[in-house]
């Protein structure tokens, strides 16, 4: 068990990791437009919902929303490798899980699991790195104290966890 703080004053490591592990994804599901030619979810919407799923730990994070208009500041991806597990159909309700894989004052790299609500299978999973930017400048810039604490935090709960088998990969046509 992880007890070391951010630092002074600041939230716990396995008190953010709680917090991030008990976001309610109730709500989020397989949407009719969301299907395609094939009769499962296209593609597309899985970067979406991906996107929509982590606009929930991030606010947590404080790097988010009433943050941004607060400090200026959002976050933008840099980087983005999905992996398609298994299919979704219509009405699929989902959830999603968020570890945090490295970090430093302006970059977060982050793993994403998109799992059925109900049967419990992975159907995707979603790695990224994203950048802390000045939404006036449209520049690089490090993160504000607090979120930095927490992602420090959450970062320290998440080094106890195996690293993703899906992690890193390179993509390319496998040679015998």
């Amino acid at each position: 068990m992880v007890s070391d703080q951010a630092s002074a004053g600041s939230i716990s490591a396995n008190q953010i990791a709680a917090e991030i592990d008990a976001i309610d994804y109730a709500g989020f599901k397989v949407l009719p437009e969301y299907i395609d030619a094939n009769g499962h979810m296209n593609v597309g919407y899985y970067t979406l919902l991906f996107d929509k799923a982590l606009d929930l730990p991030w606010e947590k994070l404080g790097i988010y929303s009433a943050q941004i208009i607060q400090t200026g500041k959002s976050s933008f991806a840099l980087e983005s490798h999905i992996t398609y597990q298994r299919e979704l159909q219509l009405g699929d309700p989902l959830a999603f899980t968020l570890q945090m894989l490295d970090f430093d004052s302006k970059r977060v790299h982050y793993f994403l699991r998109m799992f059925h609500a109900t049967e419990r299978y992975m159907a995707a999973t979603c790695e990224q790195i994203s950048i802390c930017m000045d939404m006036k400048l449209r520049r690089s810039t490090p993160w504000s104290d607090e979120p930095l604490a927490r992602i420090t935090a959450l970062h320290a709960a998440h080094q106890l966890l195996p690293k993703p088998v899906e992690s890193g990969r390179a993509i390319g046509i496998r040679r015998k």
